[in-house]
């Protein structure tokens, strides 16, 4: 077995982890592999199939031969259907140069980061978090300062705890509403009293992740912070994607709107790394964005029914209290009451992660314990795969709970 030198790896991997969703999603696949019956409830993609007009838009692009570089950060053709698209949605008003395009969401996120964070320079994360905000922080450079917001003011972040967070070191605010992993949305009510304490600290920026802003629930209206408050426009970058909304997780193509000279540099962050996001995805991306969007309602209505029966069967488990979500597809359900508690296979429940692991190996049930999301003690449940699985799974969770001692 061939080895390296102990100093031989960059010492910034220290500072970061894996992926702890690609980590379950891993390990479920290698018990599944060795024979176990495993369902997989980890995984952060929706489980249709990208619809038929976007998949003909790429196969299009590539019997005309598009399939070549393109500029650095997007198409023009596709950075024109992102500004009608904010327009239309958000009431946001971009020119092209305001606009970039990358590989997916993440390097949107990531490449905002790199080409901003310096030493010192802390970035405000209200907790439970997507697994990546603060390695992509740490990773540029930064120190994430995570603000819990916990099952009392419904996961959401307030006023008073973004006041308390802003130091004269903070540069960004990310904010990702609605949430992964909880699923929680902010109402344009709520944002604006995020955005008043915004107002008056001029040295923070805001960073959205609007990536789940098509899938919501019941009477929610989705809201994003500079179309509530048009005074951050100027220090709000928008990001957003086809991933989740067009099920399109695969073709990664994420974009952001924003000033002129944070674009820039982002351009230039990605002109060194990637270059251009795939050729074909982007015209197919263009047809998503400009293309029929009815199919959105229809799978909608799947995913509330799939919340719906989630969020019953889990509440019906033994020391579990799951809140009822306004968007994305996920469950965040805290298991206080099975804390302490032992497992029929002998294993004491200390914490999510234990719970998490024990599930797994004793039920064949895949889900991210919370200490991941940065808050305990929960686990995410992703519901978007068969009413079927949910089912199943849900009822493997209550047994498995209803046999704790």
């Amino acid at each position: 077995m061939s080895s390296i030198p102990d100093d031989f790896l960059s010492k910034t991997l220290a500072r970061v982890k894996p992926s702890p969703t690609i980590a379950v999603s891993n390990l479920a696949a290698e018990l599944k592999a060795a024979g176990k019956d495993v369902i997989g409830l980890g995984a952060g993609e929706p489980d249709f199939d990208t619809p038929q007009n976007i998949k003909n838009a790429g196969i299009a692009a590539i019997t005309a031969g598009k399939t070549k570089y393109t500029a650095v950060d997007g198409i023009a053709e596709l950075k024109s259907a992102i500004c009608a698209k904010l327009k239309r949605d958000n009431n946001l008003s971009y020119v092209n140069a305001q606009v970039t395009v990358a590989t997916g969401g993440k390097q949107i996120l990531y490449n905002a980061l790199m080409a901003t964070m310096n030493p010192g320079d802390e970035v405000i994360i209200p907790a439970p978090y997507w697994v990546s905000y603060p390695d992509m922080v740490l990773l540029a450079g930064g120190t994430p300062v995570a603000v819990e917001a916990g099952i009392e003011t419904g996961f959401k972040m307030t006023p008073a705890q973004l006041e308390a967070a802003i130091t004269p070191k903070t540069k960004w605010l990310i904010f990702n509403s609605p949430s992964n992993p909880t699923g929680a949305g902010y109402s344009a009510e709520e944002l604006k009293g995020l955005t008043d304490v915004l107002l008056r600290h001029p040295h923070v920026w805001v960073m959205t992740d609007d990536m789940y802003e098509h899938l919501v629930f019941d009477d929610f209206k989705f809201a994003t912070p500079a179309e509530v408050e048009p005074k951050l426009y100027a220090r709000t970058l928008t990001c957003n994607g086809v991933s989740k909304a067009y099920a399109m997780t695969g073709w990664r193509i994420g974009y952001a709107a924003g000033p002129q000279p944070l674009i820039a540099a982002m351009r230039k962050i990605q002109s060194q790394s990637t270059s251009n996001p795939c050729s074909v995805s982007q015209w197919a991306a263009v047809e998503a964005l400009n293309g029929p969007q009815d199919f959105l309602a229809v799978n909608n209505a799947t995913f509330l029914r799939r919340r719906n029966l989630v969020v019953e069967m889990l509440n019906s488990a033994e020391g579990i209290t799951c809140p009822t979500p306004d968007g994305a597809f996920y469950v965040y359900p805290n298991i206080a009451g099975c804390l302490g508690k032992t497992t029929p296979a002998g294993t004491k429940i200390t914490d999510d992660q234990v719970f998490a692991t024990a599930l797994l190996e004793e039920t064949g049930v895949a889900v991210v314990f919370g200490a991941a999301f940065g808050l305990s003690p929960n686990f995410r449940v992703s519901y978007a795969t068969s009413d079927t699985n949910l089912i199943e799974a849900c009822t493997r969770i209550q047994t498995f709970c209803a046999a704790l001692s």
